[in-house]
């Protein structure tokens, strides 16, 4: 049976304190943190690195046919989003990439279509990734959080969870909306949404029990995600009450809702833990209620031993950048500052870009054939041996490096001055200069270990400005490497 290959997650460096917005604005904001995505972030390069994620998890044999990627704050509108992911990935020209975008009820279409296409014999990457936010003292941005999820979707004996049964139960009534070009969402008051979802996940719960031939009682996890919280924590209670299962959500207390990525990031969390044999429900309130039964499978346990993974609870932990509620409102453009008095980055060209798409997305570079040396860009002539046209492409993304020189550059621009630009010596050879992010200017020396990660550079005449920036080595990711 067709279902989970892979998985895998990404929550951002950052943290804001909520204490931090109440004492801003004078108001009780609730205990904790919520994740915030950098200011050189955005759905699109999160959705890169989810996805980097899974695909390192699976190996090299299951290369995605189509890619579906869904998040309801999309970097382009009339443009796909998931070109650039697609890009970003290495994967082959074939593979179909499109985007279900707009609301978070996508990322369940996203995630039925995958099935769909791994029911038919094709390898599906399902990405789902948001960045959520609101009006300042808002519950959407005090309780929202960043991030994304990655779902590898096929068949075979590799397949970690099945599923078992799916259900929906579908109605039309104005809870969330926010009109082309608004930034933030409107909300109806909070005991409608209620009133009118519970009915609907009532239903859809007992429908996909009953498809599955369960009861609630056979279930041993279950989460309960989307975009009403006091109706989420109802169901939640009801179903603890009636079932024994585990309520398994440890992501969203920690770095708040995550919109399209909320459900698949706590399944992922789940399965992270979870034992062979085991079912977990996903419920998805957001326009409707939406069930989805798994089943994990015996390749569950060596999965979840497998080399260069990097778990959500590795990345809960790694979540230490404090950002301040100034800079984060700066970050999402609703507070203007004072930029550098440099002149303004120039948008990117778009026949350059793509002339070289394979250096500035998939960060391939290029080897000599003949005597060895690696080429950072790419290049035709080999500046060791001279040799002319005899290369072979290399794919750097997921070669580690380490930093020989830097630089901290107070001049620069940037929303998040000051600028670390490191030199990079990458594993087996190749050297490059680029920035660094994720990182505390003061703490960088010579020697650290670094990964490349996908970034948003900058935004100039509407146009992103995508690269690869080097940031601190995940120590899992070294202990498996």
């Amino acid at each position: 049976m067709p279902g989970i290959l892979a998985y895998g997650s990404y929550l951002p460096y950052y943290r804001l304190a909520r204490s931090e917005i109440g004492a801003a604005l004078g108001t009780t904001a609730g205990p904790g943190a919520r994740a915030v995505a950098g200011y050189d972030e955005d759905t699109t390069s999160m959705a890169v690195e989810a996805g980097r994620a899974a695909l390192a998890a699976a190996g090299p044999d299951s290369a995605p046919e189509v890619v579906y990627f869904a998040t309801a704050d999309p970097a382009y509108a009339d443009k796909t989003n998931a070109t650039a992911i697609h890009a970003a990935l290495g994967l082959d020209q074939a593979a179909l990439a499109v985007d279900m975008a707009g609301a978070v009820r996508s990322g369940v279409g996203a995630l039925r279509a995958g099935l769909d296409a791994a029911g038919a014999g094709r390898v599906a990457l399902v990405l789902l990734s948001d960045v959520r936010g609101g009006l300042p003292g808002s519950g959407d941005e005090t309780g929202g959080g960043d991030g994304a999820a990655a779902l590898l979707l096929g068949d075979g004996p590799g397949v970690v969870a099945e599923p078992v049964a799916a259900a929906s139960a579908t109605a039309e009534f104005l809870d969330r909306w926010r009109l082309p070009g608004q930034s933030s969402s409107h909300v109806w008051e909070e005991r409608f949404g209620e009133q009118a979802y519970l009915p609907l996940a009532e239903a859809a719960v007992t429908d996909a029990l009953k498809a599955a031939g369960l009861t609630a009682e056979a279930l041993d996890h279950v989460i309960v995600a989307g975009t009403h919280p006091r109706a989420a924590r109802r169901l939640s209670a009801s179903l603890g009450a009636r079932a024994e299962a585990l309520v398994a959500d440890e992501v969203t207390p920690a770095v708040g809702s995550t919109g399209t990525a909320q459900g698949p990031l706590a399944l992922a969390a789940t399965m992270d833990r979870a034992r062979p044999g085991q079912v977990i429900a996903v419920i998805t309130l957001a326009d409707g209620a939406d069930v989805q039964l798994w089943r994990t499978t015996e390749a569950l346990t060596a999965y979840q031993n497998g080399r260069r993974r990097v778990t959500v609870a590795d990345q809960l932990a790694s979540g230490q950048g404090q950002v301040s509620y100034p800079t984060f409102l700066t970050w999402r453009g609703q507070l203007r500052r004072e930029p550098p008095r440099r002149p303004d980055p120039e948008a990117p060209s778009a026949p350059v870009s793509h002339r070289h798409e394979d250096w500035k997305f998939a960060f391939t570079a290029s080897r000599c054939v003949a005597c060895g040396a690696r080429h950072l860009p790419p290049s035709r002539v080999c500046v060791k041996c001279h040799a002319v046209d005899q290369m072979v492409p290399e794919r750097l993304a997921d070669v580690p490096g380490t930093v020989v020189t830097f630089t901290v550059d107070r001049l620069a621009f940037s929303l998040s001055p000051p600028v670390v630009v490191v030199v990079v010596d990458f594993d087996q050879g190749g050297r490059l200069q680029c920035e660094m992010t994720d990182v505390d200017p003061t703490k960088v020396k010579v020697g650290d270990r670094v990964e490349m990660t996908f970034r948003r550079l900058f935004t100039a005449g509407d146009v992103h400005n995508y690269f690869w920036k080097a940031r601190p080595l995940a120590a899992a990711v070294e202990k498996g490497a």
